[in-house]
Order: C-alpha cells, then structure tokens, then sequence
C-alpha cells in the first residue's frame, strides 16, 4: 500500500515523467516545500535540478515567493532594501497536509504556507501531466493561494523591495544546467534581455536535446511578466510581484495556472505554438 504522503511519480503513457516530493528532508535556510526533481522527456532526459551548487535553494519545479510579509519562502538571502542581499533568520515552509485526490498522471494536494509558527496562507495545488505527441507531454499546475489570516496579506519580491530586474517568485522551474547556455525565446523575439521582465502568451527554453515551452493558462496568469535566466543559470519563473506587492484580503485568494510543454528535440517557434495551444485546450 503507498503511504499518503510518500512520493508521487507522474507517469505519461505508462512511462515515469516527474517525481514529487510532498516533505523534503531539507535545512530551513533552503525554505522547505514539496518540488518537483527529477522531470524528464519522455526519452528520459532530465530536465530539472535540485539544489545545484549555484544556488542550492532552488527546488526543480515549484512555488516559490521570497516575502510574504517579511517572510522567505524562497530560500537563501533576503534582499533587504539599502541593504542588498541579507542573511536573516526569517524562511517560512510549505507543509503538505494531504492529498485530495492522487493518480498516476496527477494530483491535488493542500498545503500550509507557515513561517515564525504562525499560518499565512493555505494552498490548493493541482497537477496534471498529459501526453501530446509521441515527443512531447505536458505539465499543467495550478496553485490557488487564500490568505487565512485577519488581515491582509501581501506578497513581494526583490524587485518590489528595490532591486531593479528581480522580480522572481510564483511558479518557478529550475532548468538543466549545461555547458552551453540554452537558447530562449517567443513568438516575437529571442535572448534573455529581450524577453526577462515582458509578458508573453508562451516562452520557450532549448537546450541540448530538450525543449521547455511555458505559458500562462488565464488571463490573469498572462499579465504577469515572465523571469528569465540563461547565462547565469537555466530557469524560468512567473512574477507575482513584479512592479508592486500582490495584495490578498483575508478570506481572499490568488490563482495562478501555469502549463509547461517537455519536449524531446529543440523545438522551431510553430512547433512550440502548436505544441502549447494544444496543452491549454486540453
């Protein structure tokens, strides 16, 4: 019998495609929370990393907010305003408290977002993993955020804090690392600095023998602007907080919906688009 907590793994036509760990053993610096490592192609090439050396706080695929309310859900250093990056005794956790539902392609989980023993914000999150082709398959995941406390809650990010360009947290997705940086792009445009901080219905990240195709799944999810990296590390984010806090009333909740095409091969801008409308329809 699997024990309700224990690890999920995703499978996509019978094949195994992602793993996901409900209570990672990790330091409270790393800000603790269920991820996603190692997700793979459907040929078996990992694309995801989980504390890599650069920057050990980043989890493979998940949800991940530097301050809530003062509060690091992040991991690492704090990005302190006049101050730049800080270490400060502040990292909160997710805590897994169950699962509603859980299948071979899937779940939805609920979780407690907790820092300095007191609970912030409850979160329902739901993933489905879908095939699309013979090449490709599709991650979909929604995360629905309820502030449960009396009074407001906001969330913010370097960016909102004072550092220009920094914008990260929401749905996050650590990349492969490799020798060579991977290329990124739109329907528009290409490079990091042309894309990191704009909105775009889809964005996509080829490496060597991959490709990751992200795109917003609502309307809402696709006013938020998207974080990039390539040449310092391979990662892609959605910014909840990107020019002002997100504010949530009590009682109140925030839902983000983010759908991410795995594709064996490097992927041309048609086939990405194509790849990517079929994976929102679904």
């Amino acid at each position: 019998m699997t024990a309700p907590d224990s690890p999920v793994v995703l499978r996509v036509a019978g094949r195994p495609v992602g793993r996901y760990v409900t209570r990672p053993e990790l330091p409270a610096r790393l800000s603790p929370r269920p991820c996603l490592h190692p997700v793979t192609t459907l040929a078996g090439t990992v694309v995801t990393e989980l504390s890599p050396a650069d920057h050990t706080h980043h989890l493979g695929v998940g949800v991940a907010v530097p301050d809530v309310e003062g509060h690091n859900f992040w991991g690492g250093r704090t990005f302190v305003r006049d101050q730049g990056p800080t270490e400060l005794d502040n990292h909160g956790a997710q805590r897994h408290t169950g699962f509603q539902l859980r299948d071979p392609d899937g779940f939805v989980e609920e979780l407690r977002w907790v820092a300095a023993g007191a609970e912030l914000l409850r979160e329902r999150r739901t993933v489905a993993a879908t095939e699309l082709t013979d090449t490709a398959w599709a991650l979909d995941f929604t995360f629905s955020l309820t502030n449960v406390t009396p009074d407001p809650v906001t969330i913010g990010s370097p960016a909102t804090n004072g550092r220009p360009g920094a914008a990260y947290g929401g749905f996050f997705w650590r990349a492969r690392k490799e020798d060579r940086a991977p290329d990124v792009f739109t329907a528009g445009t290409e490079g990091e600095a042309e894309i990191h901080g704009h909105r775009a219905d889809w964005l996509a990240l080829a490496g060597a023998g991959w490709t990751l195709v992200f795109a917003g799944a609502t309307d809402t999810t696709r006013r938020d602007p998207w974080f990039v990296r390539t040449a310092e590390y391979p990662g892609v984010g959605s910014s909840l907080a990107s020019e002002e806090r997100l504010a949530i009333a009590p009682g109140d909740t925030a839902v983000r919906r983010i759908v991410t095409v795995v594709a064996d091969g490097r992927l041309g801008r048609d086939e990405a688009a194509a790849l990517v409308r079929k994976a929102v329809s679904q």
